[in-house]
């Protein structure tokens, strides 16, 4: 679509040219010029549809538990706490036989106590996108599963209004090896997520179950 709106506004251009010497050339007498059209806006890419989900993603080999390694982002809370995150898991399965939703569980602390939150995701008709409704369309989390090799790590980004966080997960706590993290940094690096904006996570001491009165159920929403 650029492409063309390049071609029809130097086409443009070059008969206004064109015209502007005809009228010249007459007498000399000089036409009134005409406005100047307005460059059309540029339609709004959201970021993260500048980072498309791995090809040929397989959902149900995705599902299981990933423990949450690293993270970056410019979310206030992380900014003002990074230094105090918690150890924090999270678990996949299918919601139906339709393959269209993904139940997630995730369980991590909150003043010394275990907390798990239970959300859903809806598969998108493209492999890799998922979104998590929010209360309104606007509040909406879009989410890509940007790279994995299924058995050891996954690379997971999320948008919220136009804000991306990144967030690299683990099949398990020892597979952070030195090549992943500087990876991990490459990637967030396109985001503009440099190292001021990293967060590690424990990985010791996660929750293990946790009983009803410390569920958070936002299956829709919350």
């Amino acid at each position: 679509m650029a492409g063309v709106w390049r071609c029809t506004l130097t086409l443009a251009l070059l008969m206004f040219v064109c015209l502007w010497a005809a009228s010249e050339a007459v007498g000399g007498a000089k036409s009134r010029p005409r406005p100047k059209r307005r460059p059309r806006k540029k339609p709004k890419v959201d970021p993260i549809d500048l980072t498309p989900p791995q090809k040929n993603i397989d959902i149900r080999q995705m599902l299981g538990t990933w423990y949450l390694l690293n993270a970056a982002s410019k979310c206030s809370h992380l900014i003002n706490h990074g230094t105090k995150v918690e150890p924090t898991v999270m678990t996949l399965t299918l919601a139906t036989a339709s393959d269209r939703s993904l139940m997630v569980s995730t369980k991590t602390r909150h003043n010394h106590q275990c907390w798990e939150i239970l959300q859903m995701y809806r598969l998108s008709p493209t492999p890799g996108r998922m979104t998590l409704p929010g209360s309104r369309p606007e509040l909406n989390t879009d989410i890509v599963i940007g790279e994995t090799d299924y058995n050891s790590y996954a690379v997971v980004y999320y948008q919220k209004r136009g804000r991306v966080t990144m967030k690299l997960y683990g099949r398990s706590v020892d597979n952070l090896s030195e090549p992943l993290l500087t990876k991990f940094e490459q990637l967030a690096e396109k985001q503009a997520l440099g190292l001021a904006f990293l967060f590690p996570f424990p990985t010791y001491s996660h929750c293990g179950n946790v009983d009803q009165h410390h569920t958070i159920n936002c299956v829709p929403t919350c």
